[in-house]
C-alpha cells in the first residue's frame, strides 16, 4: 500500500527518518524534500502553495502509486488537504497534523490578539531572512514561534543545519497570500477516510482550526496526541498504522 509523507516548513525528508523504519513493512513508502527544501531545486523567484501541491500530484502520477495514503505535518498538511480537494482520486486516505490554517479563526475575537503576535513574530522573523541573517531568523523562529526559548540548543547540530539551509521557503510562504487560507467547501466532498491529528502540547489554536476541518470533511476522525506537539516525532507511526488499518484492515 503506497504511503506518501509530506514534511513541514523549513524541514526535509529527513524529519520522517526515525518514522519510515516502523512503516516499510507494512506500506511502500516516498519520502521527498518538498520545493526549494534541501536537495531538492529552489528556482528563482516567488513560490506558492500551489506549485507544492502540484509537485505532490506529480510525484505521486509519475511514480504509480495511486491511490496513495498522504500524510502531511503543518505545512505540508495545508498541501495533502489542498490535494485531496484538487484530486481526490490520487488518495486512498489522508492523515493530517495541525496544518496552519490560520484564516479560519478570523472571526474568532479570542484569538484575535494570539493570531497578531504570531503574525508579527513571523514577519520579523521573515524579515531577517530577507537581510540574510539566516541562522538568527532560524534560532528565533524556533524559540518565539515554533517550539519555546531554550530549545534551539537541544536541537541537534544537524537538525538546526537543515533548518538554517532551509529558511528562505519561509519567504515563500509569508508572500504567497494563499498560502495560510483555505475555502472548507474544497473538501466537503472528499469521501475517503481521513484521520486529523492535533498534539495535547500545541498551541490553543490548533483545536478550533481542527475542529472546523473535522466539521467539513464527510469521513474525518480526531486523534490528539497527548504527549505531542506540532512535531509529534514517533507518535506519527501509530496514528499512520490507526488510520490505514482503521479503514483498510
Amino acid at each position: 500500500m503506497p504511503l506518501v509523507l509530506v514534511h513541514g516548513s523549513w524541514d526535509s525528508h529527513q524529519d520522517w527518518d526515525l518514522l519510515v523504519p516502523h512503516l516499510t513493512d507494512s506500506f511502500r513508502v516516498l519520502t521527498y524534500d518538498r520545493r526549494g527544501h534541501s536537495a531538492s531545486e529552489r528556482p528563482a523567484g516567488q513560490g506558492s502553495v500551489r506549485e507544492d501541491v502540484a509537485d505532490l500530484a506529480a510525484l505521486i502520477e509519475d511514480l504509480r502509486l495511486a491511490p496513495a495514503w498522504v500524510v502531511g505535518n503543518s505545512f505540508g498538511a495545508s498541501i495533502a488537504l489542498r490535494l485531496a480537494g484538487d484530486r481526490p482520486d490520487l488518495l486512498r486516505g489522508l492523515i493530517a497534523h495541525e496544518p496552519p490554517l490560520l484564516s479560519f479563526l478570523a472571526d474568532d475575537a479570542a484569538a484575535a490578539r494570539m493570531l497578531e503576535e504570531v503574525e508579527q513574530k513571523v514577519n520579523a522573523v521573515a524579515e531577517q531572512i530577507a537581510k540574510g541573517d539566516h541562522a538568527g531568523a532560524t534560532e528565533r523562529f524556533v524559540e518565539e514561534v515554533a517550539l519555546e526559548p531554550g530549545m534551539w540548543a537541544r536541537l541537534p547540530p544537524e537538525y538546526r543545519q537543515i533548518l538554517i539551509e532551509n529558511a528562505p521557503t519561509l519567504l515563500d510562504e509569508t508572500r504567497d497570500p494563499e498560502a495560510f487560507g483555505f475555502d472548507l467547501e474544497w473538501v466537503t466532498g472528499f469521501t475517503k477516510p481521513t484521520l486529523l491529528t492535533l498534539g495535547g502540547e500545541s498551541p490553543p489554536m490548533s483545536k478550533p482550526v481542527m475542529t472546523k476541518l473535522a466539521e467539513a470533511l464527510p469521513h474525518a476522525e480526531v486523534h490528539a496526541l497527548q504527549d505531542a506537539g506540532t512535531c509529534p516525532a514517533g507518535h506519527t507511526s501509530r496514528c499512520v498504522r490507526r488510520g490505514a488499518n482503521r479503514f483498510h484492515p
